[in-house]
């Protein structure tokens, strides 16, 4: 099996804004990263983070997958939008700092336009699980996220400058 990409070099977030800790599996529909949930999170207060970090997990892990799929055709990774999500739904009010996150991305529909879904689903990840599905814990937060990648980012903010 092809060795995974590092998770830091799929996403354009860097520093305290980078939120995933390591790719578990990705494929061209799929993809599972790792969130240790640490007290230096930047999100992370009297121990823990609020269960709203998990849209931004979310969104992540999608761009992971699209830098992913990049890689997959030769390309680097472009920045995205998140633009927004639909029935969010959390089992717990926070991640407590020590948990291990396992978040799960489907691709749901991709347009030619540079619109897509992904399925999202949260899970406990202390188990040691390796991302695949069936092999972690209890699922903790679902979603639908929403995307626009554009072509040409420069271009398409300049027109939205305009």
């Amino acid at each position: 099996m092809a060795q995974l990409p590092d998770i830091h070099t799929l996403v354009p977030h860097s520093g305290a804004m980078s939120l995933l800790t390591r790719l578990l599996s990705a494929d061209a529909e799929n993809l599972c990263a790792e969130v240790v949930v640490t007290q230096d999170s930047m999100f992370c207060v009297d121990g823990a983070v609020g269960a709203w970090v998990g849209v931004e997990y979310m969104a992540q892990a999608v761009a992971a997958h699209a830098g992913f799929a990049a890689g997959l055709r030769g390309e680097r990774p472009k920045v995205g939008f998140l633009l927004g999500t639909r029935r969010y739904a959390c089992a717990l009010p926070a991640f407590v700092a020590g948990s291990v996150l396992h978040v799960h991305v489907q691709r749901a529909l991709q347009g030619e336009n540079g619109l897509g879904a992904f399925e999202c689903r949260i899970v406990d990840g202390s188990s040691g699980g390796d991302g695949n599905v069936g092999a972690d814990g209890a699922e903790l937060a679902t979603a639908t996220i929403t995307v626009f990648q554009p072509a040409n980012v420069e271009e398409f903010l300049q027109r939205s400058q305009e």
